[in-house]
């Protein structure tokens, strides 16, 4: 075959390394994958790196591009903590880490679109660096600062900069302000968190080991939260008092979650339990990383968490979710529906987004537990 003929197909499956069905060549047959799902179409690269909980929230974005443009090919580039959020995701075509060598690839691809929906140095400095005909998002200016990319970016860049906007006024959820920065309808698409087949195993597994009763009612506590905002967290107290009143009623079964970093404080909470509150606690494994914690999650019917990764993955999930707040902005998160938002409504200083606390958190320790208990007992009585 001569250099000058060489035909590089369109197509997904082929990348020039070798065939991507055996003993065919594409090169001289034509493409052995010719068909619509399989073109590349238009090229889409997705920047979102940081905080798990907003990576596994703007999955929520693919359904909004795949209506945009169905032929398509996206990319999506997060750190190394959060691939698996994206693994097994049947949108995303290729998902690659934060590393040197996956930014030098993809420095090198002409994409049709490229979208950045974090406000951080990097994740905007790399929008600069990549070559897209659109540039939708965030970027630095001349001065390294960040600034919006396009037009539709600025009432998210504006939220960004105004506490009474952000604390006060605004109304809308994250991810509707995010689909008006990338410029896509807001159709309030799901999470998308994928099970493998021998994730689903596996929770079969888990349930016959822990004797799972489908006429229960299962009360997950998502205790923990990340280590940078530690005053997102209920106190272990707190935890001790629902999970008593929980504990009254037989027809509940309670269970613990977290991440490797709330292993200590879950034995705290059972440490301080009675022994007979004890026996109808399950405490699930913490250290077996994101996906595992999520096979546990899902035999819960109700979660009961701050604003967390551990609350963004019961919504992926499609639990019932109590969620209370403080520090963070009610108004952003979207539970579509199942579940309700604890909140304490007349405190001045709430919302505030501060990693320190003046005022003794009186939105943590003002959270109404009573009302916890009640919401979660009411929607048991709807499972049956």
């Amino acid at each position: 075959m001569d250099f000058n003929e060489l035909k590089i197909p369109k197509c997904k499956k082929f990348n020039g390394y070798k065939p991507c069905v055996s003993y065919k060549n594409c090169l001289e047959e034509g493409c052995q994958a010719d068909c619509e799902e399989n073109q590349i179409g238009t090229k889409i690269l997705m920047i979102s790196l940081d905080a798990l909980g907003t990576v596994l929230m703007n999955t929520a974005i693919l359904p909004s591009i795949k209506r945009k443009f169905p032929v398509s090919t996206i990319y999506w580039i997060t750190m190394p903590a959060a691939e698996k959020i994206l693994f097994n995701n049947p949108l995303i075509d290729k998902v690659l880490t934060w590393t040197d060598e996956n930014r030098m690839v993809l420095r090198q691809i002409k994409f049709d679109y490229a979208y950045n929906t974090d406000k951080s140095n990097y994740a905007c400095a790399f929008l600069n660096e990549v070559t897209a005909e659109n540039k939708l998002g965030f970027v630095l200016n001349d001065d390294g600062k960040i600034v919006p990319a396009n037009k539709s970016a600025m009432y998210s860049y504006i939220l960004g900069v105004d506490d009474n906007l952000k604390f006060r006024i605004n109304q809308r959820s994250g991810l509707d302000i995010v689909h008006e920065v990338l410029e896509l309808d807001y159709k309030k698409d799901e999470y998308i968190f994928e099970f493998t087949e021998e994730e689903k195993q596996f929770i079969e597994n888990f349930k016959q080991e822990i004797n799972y009763d489908s006429k229960k009612y299962y009360v997950g506590f998502n205790t923990g939260c990340s280590n940078l905002f530690p005053n997102k967290k209920m106190t272990v107290e707190q935890h001790v008092h629902l999970i008593k009143e929980f504990a009254k009623d037989d027809n509940l079964k309670i269970v613990l979650f977290g991440g490797r970093e709330d292993t200590e404080r879950n034995q705290q909470i059972m440490d301080l339990l009675p022994a007979d509150v004890q026996a109808k606690v399950l405490n699930t494994p913490s250290t077996l990383g994101l996906r595992r914690g999520a096979c546990f999650m899902s035999i819960a019917d109700l979660v009961i968490t701050g604003d967390s990764f551990g609350m963004h993955m019961a919504i992926g999930l499609k639990k019932y979710v109590i969620a209370w707040f403080g520090l963070s902005c009610v108004a952003e998160i979207e539970i579509y529906g199942r579940g309700e938002k604890v909140y304490q409504k007349d405190l001045e200083c709430s919302p505030c987004w501060e990693k320190t606390c003046p005022y003794n958190l009186e939105c943590i320790s003002m959270i109404d537990l009573d009302k916890i208990v009640s919401l979660a007992k009411q929607n048991s009585l709807l499972k049956n």
